[in-house]
């Protein structure tokens, strides 16, 4: 797995959510009339500075609201929260209190982190609110539906909700955890990182650096299996090289490219990215009605540059030797042909093509 830095080209803009996907969201259940939006939310008149255990800082910012403004904020998000994750009914809302709101300077989506704390137990999780963007809700549909791992969204208007993707990051985890798991442990840890890298490659799910997706360790009698699994989704189908697809391009992935060479063959790193491909071949199979509807409304919408596309085309073309990428016009119809070459060439010998 060859490594070299690589960047992102620039800020990559919002692009709003058109009629079409807002109908397939609401087909799915996505779209819902919430009691807050992020709007609302920027209305904070301080904030302070939060940092991690070891005093760096994190980039976020714990914000605070006028006092009259901020009791009926909390219940807003704690309604919100029921929606995402209960039934709507008002009943358990007294258990549930709003111990903090962060706000993330960092990065494209700009988030609020809301910290949500059941007072019977102390259990919390998060969830957490962005601006919609039509690129990012591709992205959390394209992982629902083709990844092993399903996700928790909702939107409404450009309010954009979104489930805590549970695990440790991925920079966090090399930092504190890599040197301390044992051989057996790295080629486990080896093999979901070949199949990550060809999952996001064949998703164009994009700016996979270290801080962007989540290490899952699962305990197994005595032993540990692993699960790499993306948070992050701002960059799905928008920059026009290929190697922003491909986790093993960053720098700050460089240990886990390592990683894998130390621990894996050849033989064993394209035996993991056929396995890969054949399982996105078969959940393609299993999912197309859902899958036809978003890729409809995907090759209908503007989610990237018309230079980006041109430049993605002609580098797909010399990746894979398909030259259907020649004729694509969108980014939509561009992971159409990927995901048509997936099935064509790993899954079965009869032709299934999604139309």
């Amino acid at each position: 797995m060859a490594m070299e830095e690589k960047l992102i080209s620039r800020k990559k803009p919002t692009f709003p959510i058109n009629e079409e996907l807002y109908k397939y969201l609401s087909m799915y259940n996505r779209s819902i009339k919430i009691p807050i939006f992020y709007d609302d939310l920027l209305r904070f008149s301080g904030s302070v500075t939060v940092y991690d255990k070891n005093e760096k800082d994190t980039l976020w910012i714990r914000v605070y609201y006028p006092e009259f403004e901020q009791q009926e904020i909390d219940m807003s998000l704690k309604r919100m929260y029921n929606i995402l994750h209960g039934d709507g009914s008002e009943g358990i809302l007294e258990n549930l209190i709003i111990d903090e709101i962060d706000y993330c300077t960092f990065g494209n989506s700009k988030p609020f982190r809301v910290k949500v704390r059941n007072i019977l137990n102390d259990n919390y999780t998060y969830i957490y609110v962005k601006k919609a963007d039509a690129s990012r809700v591709y992205g959390l549909e394209l992982e629902h539906i083709l990844s092993p791992n399903h996700i928790n969204f909702l939107i409404y208007k450009d309010t954009l909700i979104e489930e805590h993707v549970l695990g440790i990051p991925g920079d966090m985890f090399m930092e504190e955890s890599l040197d301390s798991i044992s051989k057996v442990e790295m080629q486990r840890l080896s093999k979901e990182f070949v199949k990550f890298n060809e999952r996001c490659t064949l998703r164009l799910l994009g700016d996979m650096r270290a801080y962007n997706y989540v290490v899952i360790p699962t305990y197994d009698f005595d032993q540990v299996q692993f699960r790499i699994r993306a948070m992050d989704f701002d960059q799905q189908s928008f920059e026009g090289k290929l190697k922003v697809y491909r986790p093993q391009f960053f720098k700050d992935n460089y240990p886990f490219v390592r990683m894998v060479e130390n621990n894996l063959g050849n033989e064993s790193v394209d035996q993991y990215k056929k396995e890969e491909r054949s399982a996105l071949a078969k959940r393609l199979k299993s999912s197309h009605n859902r899958i036809r509807r978003l890729l409809k409304c995907m090759k209908n919408d503007h989610i990237s540059t018309p230079e980006n596309i041109e430049n993605l085309k002609k580098e797909l073309v010399d990746y894979t030797h398909d030259k259907n990428f020649k004729e694509c016009k969108t980014m939509g119809e561009i992971i159409q042909v990927v995901f048509d070459f997936v099935v064509r060439n790993y899954e079965s010998v009869n032709t299934y093509i999604i139309r």
